[in-house]
């Protein structure tokens, strides 16, 4: 091109035909630099190990391709009223599953609700900006650029970037980040069902072993007033095996076996309560006699413990706060226990004690005892005491003793005695009179 100047010189001016492919062969770069981009998205997004990892790609990828500040992705709840936070690598990450916009309120709820993307140069000037507390606040935020993430002809989300500087986002940038929405879309949308999906599987797994558990718990349960009715039994068959004519204490005999035979009639009932938990009562704390109850749990168990010597320690009076028959419950898992674990002929010694106005409760041993790498977990479901050489039952009695404490608030635990044995202590606030 020729052009002249006010003398009518001629003057060189710029070949814009030479300049036109240079402006074509940056705008093929840039292209191919944002192929390149979605490309290594894709690639990353396609190889995340997990769905949090999946999300922070998409973020951090999204902010990074943007040059912006901030960049947060929302999914739509399932029941389509608001939009979550899902992932965010410039707010703060403690509102990730918290944060909440209404649908088709603020810019992102609208955004979702348009199914179009909207840029804004200056947010604190535009009345469709919703701040959110404990969010947005946290950063301030100048300019914002929103788009959808639609699968199937549904949104799914919206991927937003912001900046700390007020900018104005060309329509180059709102292309590129629909762009990065569209992509996304599908592999958010498919990993959000496989995580649902694996979340369902873990519920019912979880579900399965508590059904399990259960049925430990019923069977461990049942099988204690079972084996003193045996036990009873067992005595007056001996006494016929004897030839006595007749049997002194045959009359209290049947009348403790008949109490086992009641007690599991309660423990059915109790069994049957327990899947129905919206029918339980709440558990009423009352001052209860640890002495009173050693004795009525003796008197019920006593044939379990007649290859042992049974010693009594300790403070008598002494009140506590609890449940009787869970205590009741709480202490013949521990006698149980104790007479597994120690040799005939051995010493059981039950103690009552006070101190720093807690109530404890002891079961003592002459046993093998517990190695200290086990003292917690035999109180875990189907623990036994394998490395002492001795196992029997189920290894569910220590765990129904623990967990039936902790539901009147009492502390369970194991610690070794002065002759190497186990010994299991139950403490409970102590009952003061006033």
């Amino acid at each position: 091109m020729i052009e002249r100047d006010a003398d009518g010189r001629r003057r060189e001016g710029p070949d814009v035909g030479a300049l036109r492919p240079d402006l074509e062969a940056d705008s093929e770069r840039r292209q191919l630099e944002e192929l390149r981009f979605l490309h290594e998205v894709l690639r990353l997004a396609t190889t995340a190990r997990t769905w949090d990892e999946l999300l922070s790609i998409v973020v951090d990828g999204t902010r990074d391709a943007l040059g912006a500040d901030v960049s947060s992705l929302y999914l739509l709840d399932r029941d389509g009223l608001a939009l979550t936070l899902a992932a965010t690598n410039g707010l703060d990450r403690h509102q990730i599953g918290r944060a909440r916009v209404p649908f088709g309120e603020g810019i992102t709820g609208r955004v979702a609700a348009s199914r179009e993307p909207v840029a804004i140069e200056d947010v604190r000037s535009d009345d469709r900006f919703l701040w959110v507390r404990g969010l947005d606040q946290r950063r301030f935020v100048a300019s914002m650029l929103s788009v959808p993430l639609s699968w199937n002809d549904q949104v799914v989300g919206v991927l937003n970037v912001q900046t700390e500087r007020r900018r104005r986002f060309a329509p180059r940038d709102v292309a590129q980040l629909r762009a990065i929405a569209d992509l996304l879309a599908g592999i958010v949308a498919k990993g959000r069902l496989q995580r649902e999906a694996e979340a369902q599987v873990a519920s019912l797994q979880a579900l399965e072993r508590a059904q399990a558990e259960l049925v430990a718990l019923v069977t461990h349960e049942l099988r204690t007033p079972l084996a003193v009715v045996r036990a009873y039994l067992d005595l007056l068959a001996d006494a016929v095996a004897d030839g006595a004519a007749t049997v002194p204490d045959a009359g209290e005999w049947h009348r403790r076996a008949e109490e086992q035979v009641l007690r599991l009639d309660h423990l059915v009932d109790s069994i049957l309560a327990s899947v129905r938990p919206e029918e339980q009562s709440p558990l009423d704390l009352v001052p209860i006699d640890l002495g009173e109850i050693v004795d009525e749990t003796l008197a019920s168990v006593g044939p379990l413990l007649r290859r042992h010597t049974v010693v009594r320690e300790g403070t008598r009076g002494l009140r506590v706060l609890g449940d009787a028959p869970r205590l009741r419950q709480v202490l013949e898992h521990l006698l149980e226990n104790a007479v597994k674990y120690a040799p005939p002929g051995s010493r059981i010694t039950i103690s009552t004690r006070l101190q720093e106005g807690v109530g404890r409760l002891s079961v003592a041993d002459e046993g093998p005892g517990v190695p200290e790498e086990w003292r917690e977990r035999i109180f875990e479901p189907y623990a036994r005491r394998a490395e002492t050489g001795v196992v029997r039952g189920s290894g569910i009695g220590l765990y129904a003793a623990r967990r039936l404490g902790e539901a009147m608030g009492a502390r369970l635990w194991c610690e070794p005695t002065e002759a190497g044995g186990a010994r299991f202590v139950v403490a409970l606030a102590a009952a003061v009179a006033l």
